[in-house]
């Protein structure tokens, strides 16, 4: 690839995904790409070996910008982990992995820049993607859970009374309780198997679920509907809130986009008429656009560096 290279890793809770972007472009250098197994439960040590192969093998310059994608709590600022009684990462709480990760990456790195992966999806895809040209736009991931950043200009907003407590909409409520109480993979399984008089432990996945609506299964239509248009109700208040231009939404559930976005956009009008027209998009940029936003913002010469 031409011009300046930024390597970036997206770390999750089950694998890391590996790449070399191109700063300005933000093409991501298909050759790089790797995604590999990453075992969260095991030793700070342990993980930081995992992660140190794998940047090894984008071999970045000397001296090299790099950018890091990791799921909170984490301190972005110093690149010390606070993952306490959330069930991965444990052995990281309180570690500095960015002191580690520059005495394990070969070359030295001159600077590790981290942010939060949610955060590293909305800007991939203000970069690139369907939040290009928005000043105000919400970002949303539907996976286990409910990620989110909220972005002026390009640029994540995590307090103020304008935003969900810590920029993340996992922590609003609905009918009283924790909106992923509703609008979950645990909580759609749940939903369904319940239903349906199934075992919790043998229920079906949500993509089976989605498959079983589509083939007019009525029960899996309604526990779609209902915690998709939960989550529409809670995002009118959020859009109005924020005053967002736009909802990008991505992540594996947003794949069932037949199913999500009719929902989602019914329990938004049933809460705000005036958002019955509100624009909805599918993210553009569903498995780049972390890497691409997690280079953009190491670009910007952010304050995250470790």
């Amino acid at each position: 690839m031409s011009g300046n290279t930024i390597p970036v890793l997206e770390i999750g809770g089950t694998h890391l995904t590996a790449a070399v972007v191109e700063s300005g472009t933000w093409v991501i250098d298909r050759d790089s790409l790797a995604r590999v197994d990453l075992q969260a439960q095991g030793t700070a040590e342990s993980l930081v070996e995992e992660i140190g192969a794998a940047a090894d093998a984008l071999r970045g310059e000397p001296g090299a910008t790099w950018s890091v994608a990791i799921p909170g709590p984490f301190d972005y600022d110093q690149g010390i982990g606070r993952f306490e009684h959330v069930g991965k990462f444990d052995s990281l709480n309180g570690f500095d992995l960015g002191e580690a990760l520059m005495k394990r990456i070969k070359p030295t790195p001159g600077t590790i820049h981290f942010l939060n992966d949610a955060d590293a999806f909305g800007i991939g895809e203000y970069a690139l993607g369907a939040a290009r040209g928005n000043e105000r736009a919400i970002c949303i991931t539907l996976g286990t859970g409910v990620g989110s950043t909220f972005l002026i200009n390009g640029q994540p907003v995590s307090t103020g009374p304008a935003v969900s407590p810590d920029g993340s909409i996992h922590h609003e409520v609905y009918q009283g309780r924790p909106l992923e109480n509703t609008v979950s993979r645990r909580a759609i399984r749940a939903a369904y198997s319940d239903a349906a008089g199934l075992s919790p432990d043998s229920g079906p996945d949500v993509h089976t679920i989605a498959e079983l609506s589509r083939a007019g299964d009525e029960t899996a239509r309604l526990v779609l509907d209902r915690a998709f248009g939960a989550l529409g109700e809670t995002l009118a208040i959020v859009i109005s809130r924020f005053d967002a231009g736009i909802l990008v939404i991505g992540g594996s559930m947003s794949r069932s986009w037949d199913l999500v976005e009719p929902a989602i956009r019914a329990g938004m009008a049933l809460a705000d008429p005036r958002l019955a027209e509100f624009r909805i998009e599918q993210a553009i940029l569903p498995d780049d656009a972390a890497l691409v936003g997690a280079a953009y913002w190491a670009s910007l010469g952010s304050d995250t560096e470790s």
